[in-house]
């Protein structure tokens, strides 16, 4: 079989308004393979050489600080007039600041190869250029929202009173060994006419509409279901929940939750309610009520998305969390970007100082895992993992993750002290317990 040989970018366009520089980047270019160079003083320069060329250059290297038209409002116009080639950004300011604008022109749909500083070294930028062929395999295009079905209130209440609304789980591994300790479920809605609504529709429309109770309650039970069934075959795993926000000043929950739970023979430890870090603050007269009785019948309450927003360290301090799960925007690439490895760190640490689980959500790469592991993190979830699934589907997926555990385990390090939640039970050949477990459907 033939290897196939990564394409490389024939021309590039250097974007700098020091002539020293563009020798000096240019020179590295021709080092690297790439003959046609164009160069440009500013970003002005570049605007007007982009609209005469036929052909548009493969890769920009663009400098940040230039008179006229900066690195930035070159961006900006490049995405107004609908250029979208990939980009190498460079600059002898801090790697922070420099890593913020390839944040901001990733948004803007540019393919970002690079955030390098100056002087650029040929070790960087051939770097920066191998993720040309990644760009070309997969090219990023402007975002377009796609047309959302035209589904009312009533469509969705409907789905909740025939049981349309159905739970997929996505597992939560031990950061240390790789193993399954729980799932977190959530709500599916497959159409009969529109196929699957996305839950960033329907749950805000059940929010807004007074829905969100009856679906809250119509998932309960078929979590409830699927975990007497696993606990019957000896997998005493955890699943997370969503609480909405709009729940919070329902003083009738708790004892609703309760009575399901009896009914199923669940241990409430192993239900964890999942709440937003903004949700208590417009509805604290009540809310903080709710939450502390649901700790006191023994359901756990983690903290989720936790450091998007302002008010993380004052609901630390009065709500009785027992996990905080740390937002993905602090968990994807940090292990190339000092801040944010300093913020999760921080995090973590904190949270270890308080005697809260860990959850790292966003885990795409193996290594934001390795970075996680470095960092005492207690549990993981995300695509590197495992997507959402039907429950049906976990054997098949414990079976094939059984052939990871090796890649994904930290070896030679004494077992952590960490705080843990979760049972230690449900080891990777619990694959065979789990088939013929009942639907969810009470």
């Amino acid at each position: 079989m033939l290897n196939r040989v990564a394409p490389k970018p024939d021309s590039v366009l250097i974007v700098d308004d020091s002539a020293l520089q563009r020798s000096h980047t240019a020179a590295l270019c021709r080092r690297a393979g790439i003959d046609l160079v164009y160069e440009a003083g500013n970003g002005i320069e570049a605007l007007e050489l982009l609209s005469m060329l036929v052909l548009t250059p493969s890769v920009m290297i663009l400098d940040l600080e230039m008179p006229d038209m900066d690195g930035v409002e070159l961006v900006h116009n490049l995405h107004v007039q609908g250029f979208s080639l990939p980009v190498i950004i460079v600059s002898g300011r801090e790697q922070a600041l420099i890593d913020s604008i390839a944040t901001m022109t990733r948004s803007m749909d540019f393919h970002v190869l690079g955030a390098l500083r100056k002087p650029l070294q040929i070790g960087g930028l051939e770097r920066a250029l191998r993720e040309y062929g990644e760009a070309l395999t997969y090219p990023v295009v402007p975002r377009a929202e796609p047309a959302l079905p035209t589904v009312s209130p009533v469509d969705l209440g409907r789905a909740i009173d025939s049981g349309d609304i159905i739970v997929h789980y996505q597992p939560k591994v031990d950061i240390r060994t790789g193993i399954i300790r729980g799932l977190e479920a959530l709500a599916r809605w497959t159409h009969p006419q529109y196929g699957m609504i996305p839950p960033n529709q329907f749950i805000p429309m059940a929010e807004a509409n007074g829905l969100i109770r009856p679906l809250t309650l119509s998932v309960i039970p078929q979590v409830l279901a699927r975990l007497a069934g696993w606990n019957a075959r000896g997998l005493r795993w955890s699943v997370s929940i969503n609480l909405s926000p709009s729940l919070l000043d329902d003083a009738d929950l708790v004892p609703v939750i309760v009575e399901m739970v009896q009914r199923y023979g669940v241990a409430p430890a192993q239900i964890v309610f999942e709440i937003t870090e903004s949700s208590v603050a417009s509805h604290l007269s009540v809310s903080l009520g709710v939450l502390a009785r649901l700790r006191l019948k023994g359901f756990g309450l983690s903290i989720d998305d936790y450091g998007t927003g302002f008010s993380s360290m004052l609901q630390l301090a009065r709500i009785p969390f027992t996990e905080l799960k740390i937002d993905r925007s602090f968990v994807h690439g940090a292990h190339q970007r000092k801040r944010s490895r300093v913020l999760l760190q921080s995090a973590l640490d904190m949270a270890r100082q308080l005697g809260l689980t860990t959850v790292a959500e966003g885990i795409e790469t193996i290594e934001d895992w390795l970075l996680l592991q470095s960092f005492d993190c207690c549990v993981g979830q995300g695509y590197l993992i495992a997507r959402p699934m039907p429950a049906e589907d976990l054997p098949t997926w414990l079976h094939a993750h059984r052939e990871r555990l090796c890649s994904l385990r930290q070896e030679r390090r004494a077992p952590s002290s960490l705080p843990y939640n979760f049972s230690t039970a449900g080891q990777p050949d619990d694959t065979a317990t789990l088939a013929g477990v009942p639907s969810t459907r009470p």
